[in-house]
């Protein structure tokens, strides 16, 4: 991680940069920068200012989420985000609402922040599925009118005024509960531009009830005139796509398509995903400027499979080195089993966050975006903290993403190499050979002496000897044939009679896991169902990630998601589970090929680099 600048360099500023955790691991949120806030805190987006210095635009408070109060501030930091200037409030705190602002930079310097501003003060909104006592809603913070201001001096300060954009009505607008008196909106993600107009993206809300937003969709606001016109109120702007209906999700599909976030591709083509309520993140391309867009469709991996994603925040960006990043969770956000009603709910499990890298590719109708598998990349270990509506800034080679935990807002500088991996990741037929400390090809059926394990956690020699946690892991890479996939079937086995050790073997789901025991807990994770065929050859790569302590499975170069059957395909383990060490020898069973053991977690993209370069 960047270390803080000398003093002399820091003299603007009056924040003193967060100590670095000294947690081992760069993923760990905690080794983030904090960005001041009031309390609340959320879409902490940042923009280069010409002057060299980042500038973030924030909503914050004093209270929680949507409470008075509320309003949009910015903040300047001159060493990329470990430290701070003071909050400047572009609307006071003690105005009515102002909340999710997004920023835009336009080319001679002027940057511009647009906002959702309840001007009329209103204090209550009918509710169209109300959970809500008396028929109405008193969170206001996601209606009124969609404004901006601009600042000439970097940030420093901003305009007084504050000036409406008028959004063209339609159907979702008069069909609310106001009958389009009152608009119910609002934004997050990135405004864009090219040489020719800037684009802002706005969520339409069609009513407030169970899960807040009952009904959304999106639509984009076009100006052509303002990357050169300096009079605001001469500013114009068209709302898009054309018709009465803005993107929604696919046939069929819920009734929520809200959080848009949109990237030009290199044909001048638009690609936009956002989140639904249905498991699925959804996607679509428009290659008419945003007037209109093809069907939206659930967006697949580069091999077809369906992503998952739940209630939350999913952003891609363009890097530039013309490749893209998506930030998402990884998992159906659909409780299996739970009535359908309750979907709107599903806001949970936004931890740890996953990338995917993107490369663009050629499709009859256009450029489209090929997504690789996903890699961890931040996490709290806490799993009910949520980290969401995250920023991505690229300064001097290096790449940051900002986020929000809604009361804490950091900034991370991400790994380079991993960023790589991910775009290169279907030409790599590599073997990974760091880490690797046992390798068998065509192992015999008996005893081979095994490595020790990395431990995950241990004492801590420091008064009073609380828990040490190392932030290690282990992986076990292996080819199989199994001429049936009849239940415990063990494939490896380091385990003593006390069940301390590591087992992998076949279940009754027809799948292969993995047995964790210390001696004093237990734990297992197993891969999807349906990837195992009888008497067909197989790679296997279990995972052990000791960081945010979880389990995955890449199954012949496909990680596991849940398929059908599971909300997750990925699993915790106890953070007490102290090893996986057993015996001094391993135990193979019939069916094994190969077999690779690694002394720390594989990435998702060298696990698949493993299974592309074949079986030794």
């Amino acid at each position: 991680m960047p270390k803080n600048q000398n003093a002399a360099a820091l003299a603007d500023q009056s924040l003193t940069a967060e100590t670095i955790s000294e947690i081992p691991d760069w993923r760990h949120i905690a080794n983030g920068w904090k960005i001041p806030s009031k309390g609340y805190c959320d879409q902490p987006y940042v923009v280069k200012t010409d002057d060299g210095a980042w500038l973030c635009i924030m909503t914050t408070g004093t209270g929680r989420e949507g409470a008075q109060g509320q309003h949009v501030v910015s903040a300047r930091s001159i060493d990329r985000g470990q430290t701070w200037a003071d909050l400047v409030d572009i609307e006071p705190a003690h105005g009515p609402e102002a909340s999710y602002a997004v920023v835009l930079k336009v080319p001679y310097g002027r940057i511009y922040v647009f906002y959702n501003h309840n001007t009329d003060n209103v204090r209550k909104v009918k509710g169209d599925n109300p959970p809500y006592r008396d028929g109405y809603c008193t969170r206001v913070d996601s209606l009124g009118h969609f404004v901006f201001k601009y600042s000439d001096d970097h940030g420093r300060t901003w305009s007084a005024q504050r000036y409406p954009i008028a959004v063209r009505e339609m159907a979702i607008d008069r069909e609310n509960a106001d009958g389009g008196k009152l608009r119910y909106f609002w934004n997050v993600g990135k405004a864009i531009a090219d040489d020719r107009a800037a684009y802002v993206s706005l969520h339409k809300v069609g009513g407030f009830g169970m899960g807040f937003f009952t009904r959304s969709e999106g639509v984009l606001l076009k100006s052509e005139n303002i990357l050169t016109e300096q009079d605001p109120q001469k500013i114009a702007w068209e709302t898009l796509p054309d018709g009465d209906a803005g993107l929604r999700t696919p046939p069929e599909g819920g009734p929520v398509s809200e959080e848009h976030s949109y990237s030009r591709l290199s044909d001048g083509s638009f690609y936009s995903v956002y989140r639904s309520i249905d498991g699925y993140p959804v996607c679509a391309y428009s290659r008419d400027n945003g007037h209109t867009w093809t069907e939206p469709i659930y967006q697949c991996f580069a091999d077809g499979r369906r992503m998952k994603h739940p209630r939350a925040a999913n952003f891609a960006w363009q890097c530039e080195n013309g490749k893209f990043l998506y930030w998402f969770h990884n998992h159906g956000g659909r409780f299996i089993g739970e009535h359908p009603d309750r979907r709107s709910l599903s806001y949970q499990d936004r931890n740890p966050v996953w990338l995917c890298g993107g490369i663009e590719a050629d499709a009859p109708e256009g450029r489209i975006i090929q997504w690789s598998q996903p890699e961890i990349a931040l996490y709290d270990d806490d799993p009910y903290i949520r980290m969401s509506y995250p920023d991505l800034v690229e300064d001097s080679g290096k790449y940051y993403l900002t986020e929000t935990q809604k009361d804490i807002a950091r900034v991370h500088e991400l790994d380079t190499s991993l960023l790589e991996s991910l775009w290169e990741q279907a030409e790599n037929r590599e073997i990974a050979t760091e880490g690797l400390v046992l390798e068998l090809s065509q192992p015999n059926l008996g005893e081979v002496k095994i490595p020790e394990l990395p431990a995950f956690n241990e004492r801590d020699s420091a008064s009073p000897y609380p828990t040490r946690d190392l932030r290690q892991g282990f992986t076990i890479d292996l080819w199989l044939r199994l001429p049936s996939l009849d239940a415990g079937q063990v494939l490896l086995d380091s385990r003593l009679e006390n069940g301390q050790g590591m087992c992998v073997q076949t279940t009754e789901r027809g799948t292969v896991e993995i047995v964790l025991n210390d001696g004093r807990t237990e734990n297992r994770w197993d891969c999807d169902s349906g990837y195992l065929r009888t008497g067909e050859q197989h790679h296997i790569s279990a995972i052990v990630d000791g960081g945010p302590r979880i389990i995955t499975f890449v199954v012949d170069g496909k990680l596991c998601d849940g398929g059908t059957n599971r909300q997750f395909g990925w699993g915790r383990f106890s953070p007490n589970l102290r090893h996986a060490n057993g015996a001094e020898t391993l135990q193979i069973g019939s069916g094994l090929q190969a077999l690779r053991i690694y002394n720390r977690y594989l990435h998702t993209s060298e696990a698949i680099g493993n299974y592309q370069a074949g079986c030794p």
